[in-house]
């Protein structure tokens, strides 16, 4: 992420932040369920600019859950503004995206981040950008289904996520097993 200014990208979950402290984060973008307690790990993070949005990682409606919304997407990219417009006051810098696990609504904040700062770059390189970051990752698709439409990508975001799905599942089989019990089967449709 050159254009701001941020050196090291970072996507985690909340059992990692701990071992982050030492990593001089100058930036966080934590998602976080609505009833889950701030969290006592960025007391030990030195000075950090930190946004936190509280919404569920779902991706279809359930009764007392917040869905992810457009509105959280913007967010996101209002974020994406901020680091560019202060990039002029910093050499570098150290941005950490992390929700619960790690994988499925950080990593469709960072891929909506990378789509912001990269708008020329091919949403297959994009994907392979957030896999070097975290090879784990699952981004929620309802996220970046408003992620393709608020960066008018025409759908091509979203068509870059099946197939990054069908390589998920590929490189890691148990995928199809826990994403089936978290109710993420149309997800694994979803995959080419």
């Amino acid at each position: 992420m050159k254009p701001l200014a941020i050196s090291t990208l970072t996507i985690c979950g909340i059992d990692e932040l701990d071992a982050q402290s030492t990593r001089k984060v100058s930036h966080v973008l934590s998602v976080l369920d609505p009833d889950w307690p701030e969290l006592a790990a960025f007391g030990s993070y030195g000075d950090h600019h930190r946004v936190t949005l509280r919404f569920h990682d779902i991706i279809d409606a359930a009764s007392g859950k917040i869905m992810p919304e457009p509105k959280h997407v913007a967010q996101i990219l209002a974020f994406g503004t901020s680091l560019q417009e202060g990039s002029g006051e910093r050499r570098e810098g150290h941005l950490l995206v992390h929700c619960h696990m790690g994988i499925s609504r950080s990593t469709a904040a960072m891929l909506t981040l990378l789509a912001q700062v990269y708008p020329d770059e091919s949403e297959e390189a994009l994907f392979g950008r957030l896999r070097a970051v975290r090879p784990q990752a699952w981004p929620n698709s309802v996220m970046v289904a408003f992620a393709d439409e608020q960066l008018s990508r025409e759908g091509r975001l979203t068509h870059a996520l099946r197939r990054h799905y069908g390589h998920q599942i590929k490189a890691q089989p148990n995928y199809a097993d826990w994403m089936t019990r978290l109710g993420r089967g149309r997800e694994l449709e979803m995959a080419l």
